[in-house]
């Protein structure tokens, strides 16, 4: 499980980095009334919960194959909801900032989520094997 972790681990702030200089660079280009001064505390929120969700799914992946997707599916819908009042409070908040908040908020989820989804579906994948072996 340590080794998983420490792959994933490094996969992620690869993963991480690309999106850094992809922004930065995406950023240069677009005028600054349209981008949200929350980007860079967004990117590290993205990295955190990952780390976190990827953590307790190695967790339950050590146990048989149904727990973990239960538990896929459970993690997925809580950080649904997590994700919606964290943009529904920013937004109640921050009236002025809202679409440049919701729209980057947006990609940076659609990102992180392929990247944990491609990720944990490896991660399925290898435990199925040891559960059908003999």
């Amino acid at each position: 499980m340590k080794l998983a972790y420490l792959s994933f681990l490094k996969k992620l702030i690869v993963f991480t980095i690309i999106c850094v200089l992809g922004v930065y660079g995406i950023v240069y280009f677009i005028p600054g009334k349209y981008v949200t001064p929350t980007l860079p505390f967004l990117l590290v929120f993205f990295f955190a919960v990952t780390i976190l969700i990827h953590f307790i799914l190695l967790k339950v992946s050590t146990k048989k194959a149904i727990n973990f997707i239960n538990v896929f599916m459970l993690l997925t819908l809580g950080k649904l909801m997590l994700f919606l009042s964290i943009i529904l409070a920013y937004v109640f908040i921050n009236r002025e900032d809202a679409v440049n908040f919701v729209m980057s908020f947006f990609i940076l989820y659609v990102l992180f989520t392929v990247f944990e989804v491609s990720q944990s579906l490896g991660l399925n994948k290898l435990r199925l094997k040891k559960d059908t072996k003999p």
